[in-house]
């Protein structure tokens, strides 16, 4: 920070000696050029004890950014006049950083590490004409498959009939299953086992969590579609270089890896998260993560619009998921 407090101080040819009132001209770029609290504070000492301004001075070229605004002080008539202005972007953005990581804290549960690794992802990936969100894969879908559509379906399959492509679609959202665990995946009373991502690891049971609260309903409709693929009535979507359910789903704008993202949304709903650090972990269970996996890289975190069925796509609400590791 010295460097930069000495590059102004010279650019201006500014003293001790001269008048508050002249200073205020200089506030902008000294806050451009130190972008947090901790460069401020530095810049401040680097200009009491290495140039000796005063207190007074160096509170009018560096002032105290608490409250959100640049305080400007004037010389008019023989008194000073505080005038507020409105603060740079840079400040302004770091402004609305820091009362979020107190939300996020203070409001939903978030500890002070896993507020900083968000924040620290969006730092080193995001895209400068980007936001957050746009960095971001999104999943939108059409009224067929809001939740309150696939719950009615899940309600109301007959499993001694045979699943058609809805059902298959419909289980797969309910268990936020992908292709490959269909013949694998298993319900018991120990938990889930049979993870596409745990080949070649120790087949640990996970906490069972579905939109489907219903252990053995849930089990019973796995069962079915898994029946269906084995006796050879239903092809398996799992097998390299399936088309036919890609192509079934695109009639939807979905393709098969926005299912098990979609239903740890819904899980989210149905369980009805208390804030944003239980629906994580509520989405976590979804999907199976290890409970101590809390990082990923950007391109696994995957924005779900959730809308009721009838709303229309502006008033979907965003939920940012994690679906990466294991």
């Amino acid at each position: 920070m010295s460097a930069i407090v000495t590059k102004i101080v010279e650019k201006y040819n500014l003293n001790p000696k001269m008048g508050v009132s002249n200073f205020s001209k200089y506030t902008s770029e000294f806050l451009e050029n130190l972008t947090d609290d901790r460069k401020r504070n530095q810049a401040r000492r680097r200009l009491r004890d290495g140039f000796n301004f005063s207190s007074e001075q160096v509170g009018v070229l560096i002032p105290n950014q608490r409250d959100g605004k640049n305080k400007t002080i004037n010389f008019v008539e023989g008194k000073y006049r505080i005038a507020v202005a409105k603060p740079p972007k840079s400040l302004k953005e770091e402004i609305i950083r820091e009362i979020t990581k107190r939300i996020l804290q203070n409001r939903y549960g978030f500890s002070k590490d896993q507020v900083d690794n968000l924040f620290s992802i969006q730092k080193n990936v995001q895209p400068k004409s980007k936001t957050m969100h746009e960095a971001f894969e999104k999943i939108d879908y059409p009224d067929h498959f809001t939740l309150e559509s696939v719950k009615e379906r899940l309600d109301s399959y007959d499993t001694s009939s045979l699943p058609d492509l809805k059902a298959l679609a419909d289980v797969m959202i309910m268990l936020c299953i992908r292709p490959a665990e269909l013949i694998t995946l298993r319900i018991t009373n120990a938990g889930v086992t049979g993870y596409a991502k745990n080949r070649g690891q120790a087949n640990i049971p996970r906490k069972f969590r579905s939109m489907e609260k219903n252990q053995e309903r849930a089990k019973e409709l796995l069962t079915w579609i898994q029946h269906a693929i084995s006796s050879g009535r239903m092809g398996n979507p799992g097998k390299p270089g399936v088309k036919w359910f890609n192509r079934f789903l695109k009639d939807y704008g979905l393709i098969p890896k926005y299912l098990r993202k979609m239903g740890a949304v819904y899980g989210v709903v149905i369980h009805e998260a208390k804030n944003m650090a239980h629906a994580y972990t509520i989405s976590r269970e979804c999907l199976r993560h290890s409970s101590d996996n809390h990082t990923s890289p950007v391109q696994n975190y995957v924005v779900v619009n959730y809308r009721r069925k009838g709303q229309s796509p502006d008033q979907a609400r965003p939920f940012q998921i994690y679906d990466g590791g294991n």
